[in-house]
C-alpha cells in the first residue's frame, strides 16, 4: 500500500461464533475510531469457521460500516491462525487487536496506541479487575505466573486479547497452536520493546467461553516450544549438553560408589542402583551427542539467519 494512502490504524477481531456480540462491538468500535482516527482506519474480523449467524450477519454490517473487512475460514483453526491471517492483511501504522466476545473495551485501544509512541513496539493489555470465572482466572494467574518468572518479562497478562502493535512487529510474528498467548514472549525475544497498560474488563454479554481443559495443556505445551525457540535454537549445546552433562555426572557419581563398595567386598547382583548409573551415563552421553549435532545444525543456518539491524549509520 503505498505510503499516502496507508492507515494510521488498522484493527484486528478473531471471531467464533460471536455473532450476538458483533453488532454491539462494531457500533462501540466504530464510534471510537472514528473519534481519534477519522477517515485513517480499518477493521479487519477474521471468522474461525463459525458455525452460527456470522456468515449471514456480515453483509448487514458491511453495508453499515464501509471500513469492515471479512475473512472466513472454511473450518476453526484456531486463535493463532486467525490472528496472522489479520496481520497479513492489515496495513495500518498501528495493529490493535481485541476479541469479539465484548469483555475487551474498544476505548482502550486510542491509550494503547498512544502508549506505542513512548518507544515501545507492543503494548499489551492487563485485565487487572478480570471478569471471568475462577476456572479461567486461576489457570492463568498460573501460567502468567510460570511465564514471568522463567522468561524475565515483566507482564501480568500475557494472553490479554487487547494489544496495540506497530506494524513491523506484527509483520515479523508467526504464530500457530496456541502461541498467541505468547506474543509478547516471541517480541521480546525479536529485540522489539514491550510493555503493558491496566485496562477495563467487561463481564461475558452473550454466549459462552471457548475456554477448556484441552486448552490448558495445549497452552503448557507451546510454553514449553516458545520457552525453547527463544532461548536454545541457535544454541542447543547449552540445553541437551547441560541436562546431559548432569545425567552423566550423577550416574559416573553412583558407579563410582558402587565400584568402591564391589572392592570392598560388597555384592552387586541385588543391587538397581547399578543399572541407574548406567542407564544416566548412556542417557547424558546420548543427549550431550544430539546437543553437538543440533549445533552442526544451527552453525550451517546462521549465515541465512541474520540478526535484525534497527539502523546504519555510515
Amino acid at each position: 500500500m503505498p505510503a499516502d494512502t496507508e492507515k494510521t490504524v488498522s484493527v484486528v477481531i478473531p471471531a467464533y461464533n460471536e455473532a450476538e456480540s458483533l453488532p454491539d462491538l462494531m457500533r462501540a468500535l466504530s464510534e471510537v475510531l472514528n473519534r481519534h482516527y477519522a477517515g485513517s482506519y480499518d477493521i479487519w474480523l477474521v471468522d474461525d469457521g463459525s458455525t452460527d449467524r456470522t456468515e449471514q450477519l456480515i453483509p448487514e454490517l458491511r453495508s453499515q460500516y464501509a471500513t469492515l473487512h471479512y475473512v472466513q475460514f472454511r473450518r476453526n483453526y484456531g486463535k493463532a491462525a486467525a490472528l496472522m491471517e489479520g496481520f497479513r492483511h492489515a496495513q495500518g501504522r498501528y495493529i490493535a487487536t481485541l476479541d469479539a466476545d465484548l469483555q475487551d473495551d474498544p476505548a482502550e485501544i486510542p491509550d494503547l496506541i498512544r502508549a506505542l509512541d513512548d518507544g515501545y513496539d507492543l503494548v499489551s493489555g492487563w485485565k487487572q479487575n478480570r471478569q471471568d470465572p475462577l476456572s479461567k482466572i486461576i489457570p492463568s494467574k498460573f501460567f502468567n505466573l510460570v511465564t514471568r518468572f522463567t522468561t524475565g518479562i515483566r507482564i501480568h497478562d500475557f494472553n490479554c486479547g487487547l494489544k496495540a502493535y506497530r506494524k513491523k512487529v506484527v509483520k515479523n510474528l508467526t504464530l500457530h497452536g496456541e502461541l498467541h498467548r505468547y506474543i509478547p514472549v516471541l517480541a521480546h525475544f525479536m529485540g522489539f520493546k514491550v510493555t503493558e497498560k491496566p485496562v477495563t474488563h467487561h463481564v461475558r454479554k452473550y454466549g459462552q467461553t471457548k475456554y477448556g481443559i484441552s486448552r490448558f495443556f495445549a497452552g503448557f505445551f507451546d510454553f514449553i516450544t516458545v520457552l525453547f525457540l527463544s532461548k536454545y535454537t541457535k544454541r542447543p549445546m547449552h540445553f541437551f549438553g547441560m541436562v546431559g552433562l548432569i545425567l552423566t555426572i550423577l550416574g559416573l557419581i553412583i558407579n563410582v560408589y558402587l565400584a568402591v563398595y564391589w572392592f570392598m567386598g560388597g555384592n552387586l547382583s541385588n543391587r538397581p542402583l547399578l543399572f541407574l548409573g548406567v542407564l544416566l551415563v548412556i542417557v547424558g552421553v546420548q543427549l550431550f551427542s544430539i546437543g553437538l549435532l543440533g549445533e552442526m545444525l544451527a552453525y550451517s543456518d546462521r549465515d541465512r539467519d541474520r540478526p535484525q539491524v534497527r539502523q546504519i549509520v555510515p
